[in-house]
């Protein structure tokens, strides 16, 4: 062993770490000793791989993942850029639920008036994709742009598609109402029948509120719902505030009234 090598204790306290978490670093080939003694097993530390043992500490008081942190250590900092955009997206999911819990606390749990109506088969242009939960939104704005695009100043209803149990990769659809075929777009007829209908007035992330309200309504009496959700956009996001945002929603309802 090198003189200059430093026991796993003091190289702990120089590095503001404890004995356990270097040994875990170790086990996971983030930090490996200098020099493990064959008849002990006791480890030692170079004084020059404090930097690293300190890096570490620094990513992981920022919540840096430790399979990140290793690829950093190798010199692929790109990474951090990955782990950036991550917590972006989560801490934006922290704050609609927030929004959501404030609603719910300041107006309790929504309780929307639900009517049972009858819709008619309905020919529409379909714009389609495929989201993760948490980009529900964003790819659903994606859909919207894209139908706008295809067909110009929509004439006729604008409706969301959205399966009612969601899983990893959610299906997405965006459809307005026309009997013409539109380029860019497919072909599609929604299904007519009787569907339990509720209104949500605020923003597009808290639809979940009123679709919950919606559901609870439906199996209450007996229904058996079927998908997907309808959500029949009413106003328009460019000149509406958020919560003053008008969205009908529908469950079709599979058995008789």
């Amino acid at each position: 062993m090198n003189e200059e090598h430093l026991p796993i204790g003091r190289f702990a306290r120089l590095c503001r770490l404890s004995v356990k978490q270097l040994r875990h670093y170790d086990e996971l080939g983030l930090l490996p000793p200098a020099h493990v003694d064959p008849d002990t097993g006791y480890r030692y530390y170079r004084p020059d791989q404090a930097r690293d043992a300190l890096l570490i500490g620094l990513l992981r008081s920022l919540d840096v993942p430790l399979p990140s942190i290793g690829q950093v250590l190798s010199g692929e900092t790109g990474v951090l850029g990955g782990v950036r955009d991550r917590m972006e997206a989560d801490l934006a999911r922290r704050e609609r639920n927030f929004a959501a819990l404030e609603r719910i606390l300041s107006q309790g749990l929504p309780r929307p008036e639900v009517t049972v109506v009858r819709e008619p088969a309905r020919r529409v242009a379909v714009v389609r994709d495929t989201a993760s939960p948490e980009r529900i939104g964003p790819v659903t704005s994606a859909c919207m742009t894209r139908l706008i695009a295809a067909v110009g100043e929509p004439k006729g209803l604008l409706i969301g598609l959205f399966p009612l149990d969601l899983t990893h990769e959610v299906a997405v659809a965006v459809t307005v109402e026309t009997s013409e075929d539109v380029p860019g777009t497919s072909p599609d007829v929604l299904p007519g029948g009787l569907y339990a209908s509720a209104t949500h007035i605020g923003p597009y992330d808290q639809i979940s509120l009123t679709a919950h309200a919606l559901l609870a309504w439906v199996g209450e009496r007996g229904h058996t719902p079927g998908g997907p959700l309808r959500e029949v956009y009413v106003s328009n996001p460019a000149t509406t505030s958020p919560d003053l945002l008008v969205t009908h929603l529908m469950i079709k309802l599979e058995d008789p009234e």
